[in-house]
Order: C-alpha cells, then sequence, then structure tokens
C-alpha cells in the first residue's frame, strides 16, 4: 500500500496543477491572445523573411498564417493585415487608435524632424496643415483655377514626344513622366517650371527617386536596437546628401519669393505665397516655420511626382502587352474625342473605359502598395490584442489581388469595373490606392486628373513599340523597391504618331 509520503507527493502534484490550470485559463480570459506569428531568430526577429519586396513577402506570409499575423522586425512589434476585412477592421472601425504613422530615420530627417504633413503625428498641427491643403490648394476652386497649368504640361508633354516620333527615336517613359508631372506640381507650388532650368529638371527628378528609393527600403538601424547608432547601411551619408540638395534648391526658390513679395508683388497666389503668408500671419493658431514650409514642399513633390508618372507607366505597360484592350481603348476616344483635336480633362467623364483601364491599373500597381500607422493604444481588432506602440502594414497590393473579392485577379480586365461601379476613394476597402480615412491622401482628385488625362492623350496620339528597338511584342511587369512601386526596368518606347495633336 502507498505510504503518506505518496499521498503527499501525489497531493502536491494535483495542487500543483490545479493552480497552474486555473492561472492558465485566467490568464487566457484576462487578455485577448495575440495574432499568429512565425518563428522569428534571436536579434532580427523577423527582418529575413522580408526579401526581396515587402509587400509581396507579407502575401506570401499570409497565406500560410492568416489574414492578421503579427512580426517582430528586429526589436520592433509589428502587425500585418492582408484582407479587404482586417484594413476596414483598422482604417475604419478602430481608426481612432491607427490614426499615427511610425517614424523611421529616413522620414524624420529628410522631413526637419518630422514637420512636415503626411507624417507628422496625429495632432493640432496635422490638422492645421490639412486645412490649408484642402481649402487652399487641392479644393475644387483652385483644381479648376489651376486647369491651364496642367492643360499647358501636357500639351508641353505630347509636343515632346511628337518630336521623338518625328525622328523615330526612343523615349524612357519614366523619366518624360516624372518631368512632366515635376512640372505641374512645380508650377502649382511655386509658379515655375522645373524643366526651364535643365540643371534644376534633372536634379530634382533624381531627388525624387532617391526620396521614394530610401524611405522605401529598410533600414537595420531603425529595427534593430543594437545597430540602432551605427550606420550600417551607409543611409546616414546618403540622407545628409539628399536633405542638403534639397534644401538649397527649395531655399533659392524661396528667398525669390520673398523678394518679390519685398517689392510688393504678390499677385500670384501659388502654395509656397500662401504659405508664407500663414507663417508672417500672428493671429493663426499655428506659427510655421521656415522648416515647416520646405518639408510641406517636400511632401508635395514626394508625393505628386512620382505616383502620377508610375502609374501612367504602368498602365500604357498592360496596353501594351493586352492589344486588344488598346484597341478598344483608343477606339473610344476616337469616338468621344475625334481626331482633330487632343483629348481634355472635361472629355474623361465620357470615357468610361479609359476610366476603367486606370482603376484597373491601380488595384493590380497601387503607387503605395502599404499603408502604415502606429496603435496609440490598446486595441482588440479581428478578435486579437493589438498592443500600443505597434507598427501596422495594411497590405494595399494584397487587398487588390484578394481571390475572395476579385475573379481572376491577377488578370488585367478592366471591364470589370463596368460590371461594378467601385470608386478608389477610399470606401471599398479590397482597393485602396489612395488609402481610406482621416489619413488618405488628400490629393486624390487631382492624381486622377493628371494620370486619366495624360494617359488619354498618350494613347489617341501614338501607338507604342516596345524596347529600344521597337520590336518587342510585350514587356515586363517585374516590381522595383521603392514605398511607391516602381517598375523593376524603366518602360522603354518608340512612339509612332497617330494623329498630329493640336491643343484646344
Amino acid at each position: 500500500m502507498p505510504d503518506i509520503q505518496t499521498y503527499f507527493f501525489l497531493f502536491l502534484i494535483w495542487l500543483i496543477s490545479t493552480i497552474l490550470i486555473r492561472y492558465f485559463f485566467r490568464s487566457k480570459n484576462a487578455k485577448p491572445h495575440l495574432p499568429p506569428s512565425p518563428f522569428a531568430l534571436p536579434i532580427i526577429g523577423h527582418l529575413h523573411l522580408l526579401a526581396p519586396i515587402p509587400h509581396q513577402a507579407f502575401h506570401k506570409l499570409s497565406l500560410r498564417y492568416g489574414p492578421v499575423f503579427r512580426l517582430f522586425l528586429g526589436s520592433v512589434p509589428c502587425v500585418v493585415a492582408c484582407s479587404p476585412e482586417m484594413a476596414k477592421e483598422f482604417l475604419k472601425t478602430y481608426e481612432n487608435a491607427y490614426l499615427d504613422r511610425p517614424q523611421n530615420s529616413a522620414v524624420a530627417y529628410l522631413t526637419y524632424g518630422s514637420q512636415d504633413f503626411s507624417f507628422a503625428p496625429y495632432g493640432s498641427y496635422w490638422k492645421f496643415m490639412k486645412k490649408i491643403v484642402m481649402s487652399q490648394l487641392l479644393n475644387g476652386t483652385t483644381l479648376d483655377l489651376l486647369l491651364p497649368v496642367r492643360k499647358d504640361e501636357i500639351n508641353h508633354f505630347i509636343k515632346s514626344l511628337s518630336q521623338k516620333a518625328k525622328l523615330g527615336k526612343a523615349v524612357d517613359l519614366d523619366g518624360e513622366l516624372v518631368k512632366m508631372s515635376n512640372n505641374v506640381i512645380s508650377r502649382m507650388l511655386m509658379s515655375e517650371r522645373c524643366s526651364e532650368n535643365e540643371y534644376e529638371a534633372g536634379e530634382m527628378k533624381k531627388l525624387v527617386t532617391e526620396i521614394a528609393e530610401i524611405t522605401g527600403k529598410f533600414n537595420l538601424s531603425d529595427y534593430i536596437w543594437i545597430f540602432r547608432n551605427i550606420d550600417l547601411q551607409g543611409f546616414g551619408k546618403r540622407l545628409k546628401d539628399i536633405r542638403r540638395r534639397f534644401d538649397e534648391l527649395i531655399e533659392r526658390i524661396i528667398k525669390e519669393h520673398e523678394e518679390l513679395r519685398k517689392q510688393g508683388s504678390r499677385e500670384v497666389k501659388d502654395l509656397l505665397n500662401i504659405l508664407l503668408d500663414v507663417a508672417e500671419d500672428e493671429t493663426m493658431e499655428i506659427k510655421l516655420t521656415r522648416e515647416n514650409i520646405k518639408a510641406f514642399i517636400l511632401d508635395i513633390f514626394a508625393a505628386g511626382t512620382d505616383t502620377s508618372a508610375i502609374t501612367v507607366e504602368w498602365a500604357l505597360a498592360e496596353l501594351i502587352n493586352h492589344p486588344n484592350i488598346m484597341k478598344r481603348a483608343v477606339e473610344e476616344i476616337d469616338q468621344v474625342v475625334g481626331k482633330t483635336r487632343l483629348l481634355q480633362e472635361s472629355d474623361i467623364p465620357n470615357l468610361p473605359y479609359l476610366q476603367a483601364i486606370v482603376k484597373e491599373t491601380l488595384r493590380l500597381h497601387s503607387t503605395g502598395p502599404m499603408i502604415l500607422r502606429q496603435s496609440t493604444e490598446d486595441c482588440i481588432v479581428g478578435g486579437y490584442h493589438i498592443p500600443t506602440n505597434t507598427t501596422i502594414f495594411i497590405n494595399v497590393w494584397a487587398l487588390g489581388r484578394d481571390p475572395n473579392h476579385w475573379e481572376n485577379p491577377l488578370e488585367f480586365r478592366p471591364e470589370r469595373f463596368e460590371q461594378h461601379n467601385l470608386d478608389v476613394r477610399g470606401q471599398h476597402f479590397h482597393m485602396l490606392p489612395f488609402g481610406s480615412g482621416r489619413r488618405m491622401c488628400p490629393g486624390t482628385s487631382l492624381a486622377l486628373q493628371v494620370i486619366q488625362t495624360t494617359l488619354g492623350a498618350m494613347i489617341q496620339c501614338f501607338d507604342w513599340k516596345a524596347g529600344k528597338d521597337g520590336n518587342l511584342t510585350s514587356v515586363d511587369m517585374e516590381e522595383g523597391v521603392g514605398i511607391t512601386l516602381p517598375r523593376a526596368n524603366p518602360l522603354v518606347c518608340i512612339p509612332v504618331a497617330r494623329l498630329d495633336p493640336i491643343p484646344v
């Protein structure tokens, strides 16, 4: 028979087991569980899983771990959402907890310590700057007033392409499109075309490209604490060079505006003059500094130049690879606009198939492949506990490819937007090219006007032969690295004139 020690030992096992089980269930009930997570490596966490392109890597992980999962990028806790349902939870249902954007060393340094609009913390300054953007620059009245600027720049662009078509010269469309959209933004902001100064035009194009690239790369120093004060990848040197060049360029333009203002010339109401007026107004609730103004100008250039150009480039690449779609688009334009004048913005409402092509391009090639947020409080999303100070990645690229919401999601088929009247303004969470909620892109209307009119004019006036020699029947669709989803290889084509553009 068992002795008393055996009974005592069994009693202890029972007691300890009971305590542990009660503690386990109490803990489980007291705090909701965290999202699933892959196995993490010491120090680097899950950084090794992000190659080669983060949004593509996140999509692959979601196929294994579900529509929401947790990662540690070094020591930084992150949550990735890859389904429209989870995107809606973060960006609408619990939006108040996710209104901040995470900061990294590249963004903080280039924006003079986050003194800009796009990455500034949600608060009084951000609200003040958004009010200026929406009431002064991007409201309907201002966009109408700036229509001659957009029209003039598209005319310049088409004339430049016509000259190259006469010579049979190949065109690097990435460079030409960035130059055109850069001039639109430059004239809106500062009443001058960057391309009038050849050095400035090339410098601004390079700056915009470099800013998009470096802010889209993962800097190990931001994520691994032991490298925090070590410039392991050489980012620090590059960032100093980029900001110095940008600062010199913008400082010259600001000084020119200030000189004209001293002379009493304030007739031109570009955005820079408006910002200088705000900075001088002592009654304003926020006092704008010179660095605020520079950071804000950098935002507009970075957000408005590269994105529009890249979207047009992706759209034309898809049309070259789908000649039947190109043919139908050209037929629609010929029928609505004709062949005696250049397509105008006012024609766009009567060109539904062209609009559908742009929407389909934004679905597959959103220039913002991921929306980033930072949690400011503990929150339960989708049944999971999301702690405060967690970086949130909404994978817009994956939303546009979700087979639960899109039939044959990898197929380029604009007709799907004729069958379903989907908007791109943040209300349909399986397609968020401009974001959603309070921090969605304020320049959506301007971007769509420039993209649709530019693409329409390009296919109205020219046939496009792919490659430097014009002998390619298709172009590659490989993505490059960057915050704005560039093509890995710029689109090079020879334009062949269909008609002589006659500006109205």
